[in-house]
């Protein structure tokens, strides 16, 4: 189970590190395909700075629920902006599998988290 866990915070965590960073030095693709989506140029470090901070809090053990709690909403909003442009399926649904990784791997890591949301009644 610790090591589902790992593997499936490891896999989130690879993504969104590489989604922040490529954010924050904002190749050619990135700031096209942030500007199609309907955010102005100058947003896209901030959003990078927001998405590798949440990250980073994800991984430092004693702050990962906030940090879970943090990347879940940077995702809902990854969400809430393809379904607001009329993205396809795989826009849409894949922030939510990576959030399913996210609280999957820190629940299958953390005693105290499965002991606060038993999944058993």
């Amino acid at each position: 189970m610790l090591w589902t866990g790992r593997i499936l915070s490891g896999l989130s965590i690879l993504f969104l590190l590489l989604d922040g960073v490529m954010k924050l030095f904002k190749p050619a693709f990135v700031v096209e395909a942030t500007v199609q989506l309907g955010y102005p140029e100058s947003t896209i470090v901030g959003i990078g700075i927001a998405l590798v901070v949440s990250t980073v809090l994800y991984i430092v053990p004693r702050t990962s629920v906030l940090g879970a709690i943090l990347v879940t909403g940077y995702l809902g909003g990854a969400v809430a902006t393809h379904v607001r442009v009329g993205g396809g399926w795989f826009p849409i649904v894949f922030p939510v599998i990576i959030a399913t990784f996210v609280w999957g791997g820190i629940y299958l890591r953390d005693e105290k988290l499965r002991t606060l949301i038993p999944l058993r009644s």
